[in-house]
């Protein structure tokens, strides 16, 4: 669903701390902490992994999937063209 990298590359582009990230989706901030320090795929309760990947889509943030069409392949994050980043 999403990598520890892709939420730290999410909040880099967003320019926002794991206490931001952890408000915005309504978690604790321990949650976001083992989440990001997790190997390959996150890993957690499905309810708040939804919390955080709809907290990031709100954001403007687009998570790219292994085989989604993207220049180079592989997965990735980017900013949503027609995002509104004020709101973060």
């Amino acid at each position: 669903m999403i990598t520890a990298a892709q939420m730290r590359a999410a909040r880099a582009l967003l320019g926002i701390d794991q206490k931001k990230l952890a408000e915005l989706a309504g978690v604790s901030l321990p949650t976001i902490q083992r989440m990001e320090a997790s190997a390959g795929n996150v890993r957690g309760v499905v309810d708040t992994l939804i919390k955080v990947v709809e907290a990031l889509d709100r954001a403007g943030i687009e998570l790219l999937s292994d085989n989604q069409p993207s220049h180079s392949g592989g997965r990735g994050v980017r900013l949503k063209e027609t995002a509104d980043h004020a709101q973060v």
